[in-house]
């Protein structure tokens, strides 16, 4: 939507998106009636507003990157919803949760409506779907013999996989994974935050691979 067509400035100091449509309803199928008669108060670019979830997801499947994003949930891990919303940031093909089918979906702020998810009841299944679709597997997680993510290159097409807040990935999971990649700390921390790790290894691809601008 031209910026010249916003019925007005989205105000993230009051209230969040905008208000009613001002002027005749534009003739395209991807608007919302709902919202062009009540405002849009969603989190989504100003692009998407008034736009229905199904025109969004729609348009953001024309774009979407060439990696996707695994972490394991055998333990209802907090940080998934962050993980899920960083993944919807980045533009990421899926997110794939891996054990618990249910999840903390408070971090995700509503963003997993436009983002593709997919379970699997375990590591090994995973792995089975990863290596159906040709798609090599790289883990990130601090293990001895890991490559430094920020020298390393990092396929156009892959799964990026993370373990469980604490305990990290599974041995399973580092077994199966092609490639196993670390980031470089400098603090007295042994690890940090799962949610936080995945959103650097996303940006890592994205400065390789992404088109910027």
């Amino acid at each position: 939507m031209p910026d010249d067509q916003l019925p007005g400035p989205t105000d993230w100091g009051t209230t969040v998106g905008v208000g009613p449509w001002v002027g005749p309803w534009p003739e395209d199928p991807r608007y919302d009636p709902e919202l062009l008669a009540g405002g849009d108060r969603r989190n989504v670019v100003d692009r998407y507003r008034y736009w229905t979830v199904e025109a969004i997801v729609a348009d953001l499947d024309h774009r979407r990157h060439g990696f996707s994003v695994a972490i394991e949930n055998f333990g209802h891990d907090a940080n998934i919803g962050t993980v899920v919303r960083t993944a919807n940031a980045f533009l990421a093909a899926e997110v794939h949760i891996v054990g618990r089918r249910r999840w903390n979906r408070r971090g995700a702020m509503v963003t997993d409506r436009y983002q593709h998810l997919r379970h699997h009841a375990d590591v090994g299944e995973l792995l089975a779907f990863a290596a159906a679709e040709r798609v090599p597997v790289v883990a990130v997680d601090n293990h001895p013999g890991a490559v430094p993510i920020e020298t390393a290159v990092l396929p156009e097409r892959c799964l990026l996989l993370f373990g469980q807040e604490g305990p990290g990935l599974t041995e399973e999971a580092r077994a199966g994974a092609s490639l196993t990649v670390s980031i470089a700390q400098f603090g007295s921390t042994r690890s940090i935050n799962v949610g936080v790790a995945a959103g650097i290894a996303m940006h890592a691809w994205v400065r390789q691979h992404a088109r910027i601008g």
